[in-house]
């Protein structure tokens, strides 16, 4: 069935080949995958005439700027932000959104509906499974992000950040520079009000492996889970040992702006205790929290699984940081 709504005009995620461990495959597939998410695609601007939220309310003059390749800016020409009303013209808020792997254009809608409503604009920033089978790419694109966040579009900008899954890795790449080099990035860092964190990754390698498995391939997920625990293993120091600089970016994250957590104990991605444990551990940094777990839920599905609960600690987080009015409704 065709696409209708103003979600038609995100782009379908396309994920990377995973690569063989066959002979030197691996290496090819890597080097095709590179040449083609290096290539650059042209700017362009798409208008929707109406759009129909979630809540039956029509959003008019949502205009998309497809940035290059998996990074699209979502704006709502109908809106201003009330929050900032009188603030000698402050612009509206940007909302980072980096979503789970293989997302599909109407899930992503639900979010981005919600803070285009609001009063936010709306970056949308896809992660291909190859920048993180292959995490030196991650961290380039991380460069790339912070390089756009800085530009004169954005630099002048709120930022409020929602990562789901693996979108949570990407935005750790963004932190490892951003810890690097503090002085370089603190534009970014000190305009990032809120941060909000959606079935992180947390745990084990073998959780990793876990949704590699079941993203790309979930009807021979053993068989891959196992492949990506080898692939780990034989490229340890390109992988692993930057997977541990990201992890370790993200326990003690440059990034103080008060966070929200949404987790559940029956995630095979995610490990409630080590989630908890790092969650005490920004506490002891100042860092203010909010954070609901539920005992059964689904991974980057929470919003599904217990709308109306999401949807209200959602709202109350974003009072909390004074960027919406408290009158409105997401």
């Amino acid at each position: 069935m065709a696409a209708t709504g103003w979600w038609a005009l995100l782009p379908r995620a396309k994920l990377a080949l995973f690569p063989s461990f066959v002979g030197g495959a691996c290496g090819a597939r890597f080097a095709s995958y590179r040449s083609l998410h290096s290539a650059p695609v042209q700017s362009d601007a798409v208008r929707s005439s109406a759009v129909m939220s979630s809540t039956d309310a029509t959003l008019t003059g949502v205009k998309a700027h497809k940035i290059r390749k998996g990074i699209t800016f979502y704006v709502n020409e109908n809106t201003v932000n009330p929050a900032a009303a009188g603030r000698s013209g402050q612009p509206k808020p940007l909302l980072l959104l980096l979503p789970w792997l293989g997302s599909r254009p109407q899930a992503q809608a639900k979010y981005c509906e919600m803070y285009l409503r609001t009063g936010f604009d709306v970056l949308v920033v896809e992660t291909e499974v190859g920048r993180f089978l292959w995490p030196r790419w991650g961290l380039e694109y991380g460069t790339e992000l912070l390089q756009l966040l800085e530009s004169e579009r954005f630099s002048q900008r709120h930022l409020l950040v929602h990562a789901f899954s693996i979108g949570g890795y990407t935005f750790a790449q963004m932190l490892v520079h951003m810890a690097k080099d503090a002085q370089r990035y603190q534009g970014v860092t000190s305009r990032i009000r809120g941060q909000i964190y959606d079935s992180l990754v947390m745990g084990s390698l073998e959780r990793m492996a876990i949704g590699v498995s079941r993203t790309v391939f979930p009807r021979v997920g053993s068989v891959v889970k196992g492949a990506s625990l080898l692939y780990f293993h034989i490229f340890k120091r390109q992988t692993v040992d930057y997977f541990n600089m990201g992890i370790d970016a993200f326990w003690n994250t440059p990034v103080t702006a008060p966070a929200l957590f949404f987790f559940c104990q029956n995630d095979a991605l995610c490990d409630a205790d080590s989630m908890e444990e790092m969650l005490e551990h920004w506490r002891k940094q100042g860092i203010t929290l909010m954070s609901k777990k539920w005992e059964e839920s689904i991974h980057a599905g929470h919003l599904r699984a217990h709308p109306q609960e999401y949807v209200s600690i959602l709202e109350n987080f974003l009072y909390s940081l004074s960027m919406v009015p408290l009158k409105s409704k997401i």
